[in-house]
């Protein structure tokens, strides 16, 4: 059976953040917690699945799906480095046009969803 609670350290390893990102999402009301009788941080996984990006919106037939949280993006000329986590210890580098990156708003910290086909990635937001 799933877990429905999680602490702040693995909710924070399961988006591919920090646990000091996670605490100051919380404070910027940007993650949805709740405290234990100790006063801990508890992540519930239906808010994990949100901020990670909904599957079952997607209509594309890839079946190699990653859904992680991007950690950097660089834009170099016509071209942009995308960078993301998935669940650990995977980390995947996409090489993808600057137009991409704009038109799909990328930007550390959102949750996206990598598309694997061949020797190809898409990134999905």
């Amino acid at each position: 059976m799933p877990k429905e609670l999680y602490s702040a350290s693995e909710a924070a390893k399961a988006l591919g953040i920090s646990i000091d990102t996670l605490r100051r999402w919380d404070r910027e009301g940007r993650i949805r917690t709740e405290r234990d009788r100790g006063n801990r941080r508890l992540v519930r996984a239906a808010e994990i699945e949100r901020l990670r990006g909904d599957a079952r919106s997607a209509h594309l037939s890839a079946r190699n799906r990653f859904r992680g949280v991007i950690t950097d993006v660089k834009v170099d000329g016509l071209l942009a480095q995308v960078e993301m986590v998935a669940d650990e210890p995977v980390r995947l580098v996409a090489i993808v046009t600057r137009d991409a990156v704009e038109e799909l708003r990328l930007r550390p910290g959102m949750a996206t969803t990598a598309l694997v086909k061949s020797t190809s990635v898409m990134v999905e937001s």
